[in-house]
């Protein structure tokens, strides 16, 4: 007995359209309690230490960090923000994330400074910390910031160590796509 083609052909598609899907899919939740709504990625973004800063020794933890944008949406009112988590290892320790002027994007057309910002109350957060010795904080974007950033082909994230030094943190997937991806099921064009 035959199978009719097309339906294995669909289902077959079908299962490799469903494999395809990124783990970054930008997501959209509401929080009834303060009657907000919230558009992130499904997962943060991972950054590692930088070639210049990682530390190869048998036995220690390196430092790693999470970014990840964020849209509020409180009764039509729009805000955007950047969600940063940095959870030092036994390498290097991070000045506090949220002093002035300690976290810095680089991107292709230059360094975007980052100042924190207060995230709204919700029941529910847009990210979770990876690891709970280390520190989050939300930082203030607007979407000309937002559009610097899904249009640079370099995103770089300077933190400042606990000695003054500069831990630079790399992204292990392609931020240009991702978050291109994410302004685009936001609505966000970038005219």
């Amino acid at each position: 007995m035959r199978f009719p083609q097309i339906p294995v052909i669909l289902i077959v598609g079908w299962m490799a359209g469903c494999s395809g899907l990124s783990s970054t899919k930008p997501v959209e939740v509401l929080d009834e309690r303060p009657g907000v709504t919230f558009g992130a990625l499904k997962e943060p973004i991972e950054l590692l230490p930088g070639t210049q800063n990682a530390v190869l020794i048998l036995g220690k933890r390196t430092s790693f960090a999470y970014l990840g944008p964020v849209e509020w949406n409180r009764s039509g009112a729009l805000s955007y923000g950047l969600w940063v988590h940095v959870a030092p290892g036994n390498d290097r320790q991070a000045a506090d994330i949220q002093a002035p002027a300690a976290v810095t994007l680089i991107l292709d057309d230059g360094p975007l400074p980052l100042s924190p910002t207060t995230a709204p109350a919700l029941g529910h957060p847009p990210y979770r910390p990876v690891a709970s010795w280390g520190q989050t904080a939300y930082f203030g974007l607007t979407v000309e910031a937002l559009k610097r950033m899904a249009a640079s082909r370099k995103l770089e994230l300077d933190v400042r160590g606990a000695d003054s030094s500069t831990i630079a943190f790399a992204p292990t997937v392609d931020t240009h796509t991702v978050l291109t991806q994410y302004m685009q099921d936001r609505g966000i064009t970038a005219d």
